[in-house]
C-alpha cells in the first residue's frame, strides 16, 4: 500500500544508544578506614522493571539459601511510551535531495523531511544499600542539565555523511526504599530516571532522473480562430556540457524555434 520496504533501524539504534550511556558505571566499596576494598561493576540489561522486582523478591528471605539471589546493585533500561511532537514538525512537503554517493551523474537521491517522536525511556537502579545506589545515581546526573545529545547517522548505506543530533532529557528521578519490615526481609532500593528522547522517523530514500531538457511553449493568447492560443516560438534550454554532474559548474544552451505562421499573425 505504501510502497516499496525500507528499514532504517532507527528504535533499535535507540535502544543501543541509550543503553550504552550507563554500561560502565561502578561501585566502589570502603573500609571504615576509607580505603577501597573492592569495585563492582554493575551490570546492565533491558527488560521490564517488574521482571527485576520478582527476581528479587524470589529470594526476600535471607534465613533460608535454597535459591541464589539476583546480584545487586544493577541496572535496567526499557522503552514506556512513543509520543508525536507537533513542536518539531517541519514542512511535511519538504525534501532533501543530492547526487547518488556511487557517482551517478544521470540522478538524484531524496528524502522527505522526518516525522518527529518522543521515545520514553525508563532506567532502574536496584541497589541492597544507600551507598550503591548513589553511587550509580552520582555518576549520571551531572551530565543531564537536563539534556545530552549523541550523534546517529540515519542512513548509514544511502547517505553516510549526513548525521543528526539525538537529544536525552532527563525528567524526573523517583526512589523505592522498601526498608519497612523485618529484620530477615531483604531490603532493596530503587532509583527510577525518567527520560525522553527525541527521535526523527525518516520514509524511504527516492532515486530520481535528473531534468536536462527544459522545453518552453510561448502563445499568443486569444490570437487564433474561435479563442484559440497562436504557437509563436518554442524555447529548450540544456545544459552545456550535456554530461556534466549536477554539483559542478556549467553553463546553459539556449534554443529558440519561431513558428513563423503565428509569427507573422
Amino acid at each position: 500500500m505504501f510502497g516499496n520496504h525500507f528499514y532504517h533501524k532507527k528504535v533499535r539504534k535507540c535502544v543501543a544508544m541509550f543503553g550504552t550511556l550507563f554500561n560502565n558505571l561502578y561501585v566502589i566499596r570502603l573500609n571504615s578506614s576509607g580505603a577501597s576494598t573492592s569495585q563492582i561493576k554493575v551490570p546492565l540489561s533491558y527488560g521490564p522493571k517488574r521482571k527485576f522486582i520478582e527476581r528479587i523478591n524470589e529470594q526476600a528471605d535471607l534465613t533460608t539459601d535454597s535459591k541464589v539471589a539476583i546480584k545487586l546493585p544493577r541496572m535496567s533500561f526499557e522503552i514506556t511510551n512513543f509520543s508525536y511532537d507537533a513542536n518539531r514538525q517541519l514542512q511535511k512537503i519538504a525534501n532533501f535531495n543530492r547526487a547518488t554517493p556511487i557517482g551517478d551523474v544521470n540522478s538524484r537521491q531524496k528524502f522527505f523531511v522526518p516525522v518527529p517522536y518522543d521515545i520514553g525511556f525508563e532506567l532502574n537502579i536496584y541497589a541492597k544499600n544507600q551507598d550503591d545506589g548513589l553511587q550509580v545515581v552520582e555518576q549520571i546526573l551531572p551530565f543531564f542539565n537536563p539534556q545530552y545529545s549523541l550523534t546517529m547517522k540515519p542512513f548509514p548505506t544511502d547517505f553516510p555523511d549526513i548525521k543528526e543530533d539525538i537529544q536525552i532529557i532527563l525528567e524526573g528521578l523517583n526512589l523505592s526504599d522498601d526498608y519497612e519490615g523485618n529484620l530477615e526481609q531483604r531490603r532493596t532500593i530503587i532509583y527510577t530516571m525518567s527520560f525522553q528522547m527525541k527521535v526523527n522517523f525518516y520514509g524511504p530514500t527516492q532515486r530520481s532522473d535528473i531534468i536536462r531538457k527544459a522545453i518552453s511553449n510561448v502563445f499568443n493568447q486569444g490570437a487564433g480562430s474561435l479563442d484559440s492560443d497562436l504557437s509563436i516560438e518554442t524555447i529548450t534550454i540544456t545544459p552545456n556540457p550535456s554530461s556534466v554532474s549536477p554539483d559542478s559548474d556549467f553553463g546553459f544552451n539556449e534554443s529558440i524555434v519561431l513558428n513563423f505562421d503565428s509569427a507573422s499573425t
